[in-house]
C-alpha cells in the first residue's frame, strides 16, 4: 500500500508541474472552486513564470500516461476549457513522441516469444501514430498483408497502476469535503476511469471489441470496421487490416477526392445512434484521429480500447429523452429522468420539465452552428446541481462520445441539425421497439418465462427487493484511510505539517480530474 506521504508529494508534484504550464487557472477562476483549493493553486504557481496561453497538453504529457488519458478526454469539452484549451489538448490525441524502435521491436518479441522475422516480413521503423499507451507502426506480414501494428508502450502498465492510486487517494479526500464534491462523485468516476483503462491495457480486448462492433455494424451501410489478425494479436500487440483513407479530420482533402461532407456527417450521427440506442455497445473514444474516409466513401473506425455499453432499459429511457427533446415533450423527457430515478423523489416533475424547456426550447429548428454549446452544457449543469441530480458514472461515456460525435459532423457540415437528424431514427427505434407490437411480444415472453419460472415464488421474492433505479450497481469501492483519519490513529508527527497542502493539492487535482467526465 502506497503511503500517505508519496500520494501527497506526488500531487504537489504534478500541481506544481499544472501551475508552470498555467493549467491550474481551470480551476482557480472557477467560481465553483472553494476558497481553500483556490489560494492553493495560488501557492502552487508561486514563483512559476507561466505562459500567457495555458499550455494543457504539455503539462499533462509531462506529467504521465494517466494524466494524458485525462487530458484527452478533457479535450472533448470546450464547455469546462474553451475553445483554445481544447485545441491545444487535441495534440495529445496521437502526436506524442515515439519510443525507440528497437524497444518495440523487444516487445514485440518477447510477448511472442518469437523473433520478430516469422511475423511480419517489413516493418516500418518510423510509427504513423503514437499515443499514451501505445504506438502503431505499418507492417506487411511474412503471408504478404499489409497491416496495423499496434504495440503497448515499454513499462506503461506500472505507470498506470501508480498514477491511478494517487488519483483513487485525491478522489477520496475530496469526496470527503463534502457538498458539491459528494454530488460529483469523483470516487466512483475514478473507479470507472480505472476499468476503462484496465481494459485499454489488454489489447487482447481491444481485438475483441472491434470484433464484436463490426458483427454489430455488419448491416450499417458506409461504415466498417478494420478485420483483426488474431494470429498476431496479444495482451501487447494488436495486429489489424490496414486502411486507405483519409482522415475524417482533413476536411479539404475529403472535398479535394470528392466526397459529399453533410452525407458523411449524417451518416456519422446515425451510426453513433446505431451502435448506443439500438446494440448498446459504442465506440467510446470516436475523435478526430479514429475516423477515416475511404475511396468509396465508407467511414472506418480504429482504436477500440475505449468502448461503452448501455443496458437495454437505459437505451430505452435514452431514446425516449432524444425524442422527447427534438419533439418539445419535456413533461415525458421529466417523468423519464423521475422513472429512473436520476432526479431524486421529492423533486417535482413539472418544475423539472420547466427546467428542461428552458434549456432544450432554445436549441430546437436551429442549426449548430447558430448554438452555444458551451451554454446549452452550462444550462444542463445547472439543471442537475437544483435538482440534487447525483452524477451517473455509467452515461459519462455516452456524453463524452456524443460531444465528440457533434464537433466532428459540425465540423463537416456547419448547417446539420443533429436533433433533425436523429428524430426519424429514433422515431423509428422507438415504435419498433416501445411500440404496441414489440410490448405485446415482450409481455408473451415475460409472462412465459414467469410461468416456467414458478411465479408465486418469484413474485413473493421480487416483492421482498425495491425496483432499480436507471443507474447499474456501484462497482466496489476499495477502503482509503483519510489523511485526518490516519494522523488522529498516529497520534500526529509529521502530518501537521503537510496535512493542509496535501490535502488541497488532492482536492485540485481531484476537482480537475473529476471534472473530466
Amino acid at each position: 500500500m502506497t503511503r500517505p506521504a508519496i500520494h501527497v508529494m506526488r500531487l504537489l508534484r504534478w500541481g506544481r508541474t499544472l501551475a508552470r504550464h498555467g493549467a491550474l487557472r481551470i480551476v482557480e477562476e472557477n467560481p465553483a472552486t472553494p476558497a481553500p483549493v483556490r489560494r492553493l493553486c495560488r501557492i502552487a504557481r508561486f514563483g512559476t513564470r507561466q505562459p500567457r496561453i495555458p499550455d494543457y497538453a504539455a503539462a499533462f504529457q509531462e506529467i504521465g500516461p494517466a494524466a494524458i488519458k485525462l487530458g484527452q478526454t478533457l479535450a472533448t469539452r470546450p464547455d469546462l476549457v474553451g475553445e483554445e484549451a481544447a485545441r491545444n489538448l487535441l495534440s495529445l490525441q496521437d502526436s506524442l513522441p515515439p519510443v525507440p524502435f528497437e524497444r518495440i521491436c523487444r516487445v514485440i518479441e518477447e510477448s511472442f516469444e518469437r523473433p520478430i522475422a516469422a511475423l511480419y516480413s517489413s516493418i516500418e521503423e518510423t510509427p504513423i501514430g503514437a499515443a499514451s499507451i501505445a504506438q502503431v507502426h505499418k507492417a506487411v506480414t511474412t503471408e504478404g498483408r499489409t497491416v496495423a501494428v499496434k504495440v503497448q508502450r515499454p513499462d506503461v502498465r506500472a505507470q498506470f497502476a501508480r498514477d491511478i492510486d494517487t488519483f483513487e487517494w485525491a478522489a477520496a479526500h475530496l469526496e470527503a469535503f463534502g457538498g458539491e464534491a459528494t454530488r460529483l462523485r469523483p470516487r466512483l468516476t475514478i473507479a470507472n476511469f480505472k476499468r476503462w483503462t484496465l481494459r485499454e491495457l489488454d489489447l487482447r480486448r481491444e481485438a475483441a471489441s472491434a470484433s464484436e462492433l463490426a458483427q454489430g455494424m455488419s448491416a450499417v451501410p458506409g461504415f466498417r470496421v478494420p478485420d483483426i489478425d488474431w494470429d498476431r494479436t496479444n495482451g501487447r500487440v494488436l495486429t489489424m487490416e490496414w486502411i486507405d483513407g483519409v482522415k475524417i479530420a482533413d476536411r479539404d482533402r475529403l472535398i479535394e477526392a470528392g466526397h459529399d461532407l453533410p452525407d458523411i456527417a449524417n451518416r456519422l450521427v446515425l451510426g453513433f445512434l446505431r451502435q448506443a440506442i439500438s446494440a448498446g455497445f459504442f465506440h467510446a473514444d470516436m475523435h478526430q484521429g479514429n475516423l477515416f474516409v475511404t475511396a468509396d466513401g465508407t467511414i472506418v473506425a480504429i482504436d477500440f480500447g475505449i468502448m461503452g455499453r448501455i443496458d437495454r432499459q437505459a437505451r430505452s429511457w435514452l431514446a425516449e429523452i432524444l425524442y422527447g427533446l427534438t419533439t418539445g415533450d419535456y413533461r415525458r423527457v421529466a417523468e423519464i429522468h423521475f422513472e429512473a430515478q436520476y432526479v431524486p423523489s421529492y423533486h417535482s416533475v413539472e418544475e423539472f420539465a420547466t427546467a428542461l424547456r428552458a434549456v432544450g426550447e432554445p436549441m430546437r429548428g436551429k442549426p449548430v452552428s447558430e448554438l452555444s454549446v458551451g451554454q446549452m452544457l452550462d444550462g444542463l449543469f445547472a439543471i442537475t446541481r437544483d435538482f440534487d441530480m447525483m452524477t451517473q458514472p455509467h452515461l459519462l461515456l455516452l456524453q463524452k462520445t456524443m460531444v465528440m460525435v457533434e464537433g466532428i459532423a459540425t465540423s463537416l457540415d456547419p448547417g446539420i441539425n443533429l436533433w433533425d437528424t436523429a428524430a426519424p431514427y429514433v422515431r423509428e427505434w422507438i415504435r419498433d421497439e416501445l411500440g404496441p407490437e414489440a410490448a405485446i411480444a415482450d409481455r408473451i415472453r415475460e409472462d412465459t418465462d414467469t410461468l416456467l419460472r414458478l411465479p408465486g415464488l418469484i413474485r413473493r421474492i421480487e416483492d421482498m427487493f425495491p425496483a432499480k433505479g436507471g443507474a447499474p450497481e456501484a462497482p466496489p469501492l476499495p477502503h482509503i484511510e483519510l489523511i485526518w483519519e490516519r494522523r488522529e490513529r498516529k497520534g500526529g508527527g509529521f502530518w501537521p505539517y503537510v496535512l493542509s497542502a496535501g490535502v488541497g493539492a488532492a482536492a485540485a487535482y481531484g476537482a480537475l480530474a473529476a471534472g473530466l467526465f
